[in-house]
């Protein structure tokens, strides 16, 4: 009997999905660079500038970016250095604060998100059929929610700030539920400038190694 066999199709699907994914972020790492960010930092910018008010509870952007809680504050404290995030005191809750992206920190994101998304068109839309792209972004909020299923935590808070999306830019039933995701990314460009003031495009999405 073989301990290891060649042909077990788990060990296939895991093997490719890491395969995928190194491969993925080999692509996208040029443009963070080029913009003076890591990938953790891209991610980190991203999530908020999607969310409600370009903001999210430190917890909920640990949650969401899988660092820790130490993790996480390094990076926030990083990217305060730099202008580009804010730390809020929550006013309800004395012992929590939130990181708010800031106009700097949105004009940095508008660096670097048109060339990451025709990074995506390329080495990854662009290889799939409309059906396929549906039918695998389906199945992977099948296997995220499961194994990772904070990774949405904070995505929508009750009563959200109006404007947090653009009026008119979404269709009344074009969004469905889960596609709010640092990874959702659906076919389209975004133009320069298309990343407006707290909201960013749906096919703004990042492909990132998990944080620590």
């Amino acid at each position: 009997m073989d301990v290891i066999p060649s042909d077990d199709p788990s060990l296939t699907a895991m093997g490719l999905i890491s395969e995928v994914h190194a491969g993925l972020v080999t692509k996208m790492r040029p443009a963070f660079a080029a913009a003076g960010l890591a990938e953790i930092d891209f991610e980190t910018l991203i999530r908020l500038a999607r969310s409600p008010a370009r903001r999210l509870r430190m917890s909920d952007l640990a949650a969401q970016t899988s660092l820790s809680t130490s993790g996480v504050t390094r990076v926030v404290d990083r990217l305060e250095r730099d202008g580009l995030v804010e730390r809020v005191a929550c006013a309800s809750d004395r012992r929590a604060s939130y990181a708010t992206l800031t106009d700097a920190g949105l004009a940095r994101l508008e660096t670097v998100v048109p060339q990451h998304v025709k990074d995506i068109e390329t080495w990854f839309i662009s290889l799939l059929t409309p059906e396929q792209l549906k039918e695998f972004l389906a199945t992977l909020r099948v296997i995220r929610d499961i194994v990772r299923p904070c990774a949405t935590a904070g995505a929508v808070e009750p009563g959200a700030v109006e404007g947090a999306v653009e009026p008119g830019a979404v269709e009344p039933g074009a969004v469905e539920p889960g596609a709010v995701e640092s990874g959702a990314v659906e076919p389209g460009a975004v133009e320069p400038g298309a990343v407006e003031s707290g909201a960013v495009d749906a096919t703004a999405g990042t492909v990132s190694s998990p944080g620590s």
